[in-house]
């Protein structure tokens, strides 16, 4: 079977070019510092975002977790939104590894605003954990691929210096959001202290996320990957297909975007309910109840007739567009699932 693959943008294969510069990829000895391919990719990453360094690693949840140990001490807070990836998403790695309690708040649609933040920042008091963090998912996945405007960012950040507490962004889609405002990355990562982005997802790379900020943080943070067992030997091999990701794919990203909005139209038509607000990138949230359709049963029908979409909730579903999914396949899938919500 022939599937339309709905669940994520990590479903995303290499292309032909990156496999073939993977094969011709020149490899050392990255713990050593000796890759030259993964020092290309780490140069080029910093360049893009503006950062002094950046450190390739094996996954977002690496860098994000990597980014918080580098950034707290043991029984410090850090804020972030209730239903961001790294509170939800990443087996407590926040406890278990940085050692440290996350102040969750509840964003507009996963933005979060200053006046929220001021107010979660701890003052001084031998009974209160130190704020050392904010944390911001710039796209932010489970609200459904929403961004950030620069000038929301400006002044968080304005926050978070005020009281002395860095900024982590948790951009694993931060080329979505670049694409969505029509600005470089370098725009949006300048109001974070460090900036975690993923090849591997609408950059069509194979493995691998950066991790980027100053020379001083990524100096540290290279111990904490190594900690983690990430440091990789002949890591070019895969840093070869990074590099094409961030040169030739990030122009193909508003493509995902128009097709995004064209299928919750199309779902609004059918009448699910799709917040139309929240479809600024690649990523689509449909409840499928208001249309009378039990979830687990749909996504199992969709599935036989060759959709795969993740369930998101009780009632929800969630699609993601990338570089699999052109208007055409979109068109299929949604007569699928005409089909498929009359059984």
């Amino acid at each position: 079977m022939e599937w339309i693959d709905l669940r994520s943008d990590t479903v995303t294969m290499p292309t032909a070019a990156m496999r073939e510069a993977m094969y011709q990829a020149e490899v050392g000895d990255d713990v050593y510092g000796e890759d030259p391919t993964v020092n290309a990719l780490e140069a080029l990453g910093a360049r893009m975002t503006g950062k002094e360094a950046a450190l390739f690693v094996t996954s977002g949840t690496m860098g994000n977790q990597i980014a918080i140990m580098a950034s707290t001490n043991k029984g410090d807070e850090i804020i972030c939104e209730a239903e961001s990836h790294i509170f939800y998403y990443e087996v407590g790695g926040l406890a278990c590894l940085a050692g440290v309690q996350a102040r969750t708040l509840s964003g507009c649609r996963g933005i979060l605003n200053t006046d929220q933040v001021r107010r979660a920042i701890r003052p001084q008091d031998i009974h209160l954990p130190k704020t050392s963090l904010l944390c911001l998912e710039n796209t932010h996945n489970r609200a459904g691929g929403t961004i950030y405007s620069l000038d929301a960012l400006q002044a968080l950040q304005q926050v978070a210096k005020e009281h002395q507490v860095a900024v982590h962004m948790d951009g694993a889609r931060i080329f979505n959001a670049a694409a969505a405002l029509n600005v470089p990355v370098q725009a949006i990562a300048q109001y974070a202290d460090s900036v975690m982005l993923c090849l591997a997802k609408g950059l069509c790379a194979p493995v691998g996320s950066l991790l980027v900020g100053s020379s001083e943080f990524i100096g540290q943070a290279r111990r904490y990957r190594k900690m983690l067992g990430g440091g990789m030997r002949q890591a070019g091999i895969l840093a070869a297909a990074g590099i094409l990701a961030l040169q030739e794919m990030p122009g193909r990203l508003p493509e995902d975007h128009q097709t995004a909005r064209f299928l919750a139209e199309e779902l609004v038509n059918m009448g699910m309910a799709v917040d139309l607000s929240t479809v600024q990138t690649n990523i689509v949230i449909c409840d499928v109840t208001a249309a009378g359709q039990p979830v687990a049963g749909l996504v199992s029908r969709l599935r036989e007739a060759g959709v795969r979409v993740n369930q998101f909730g009780e009632s929800v579903i969630r699609l993601v567009t990338h570089q699999g999914i052109d208007r055409q396949t979109a068109t299929r899938a949604v007569d699928i699932l005409a089909r498929c919500m009359k059984k």
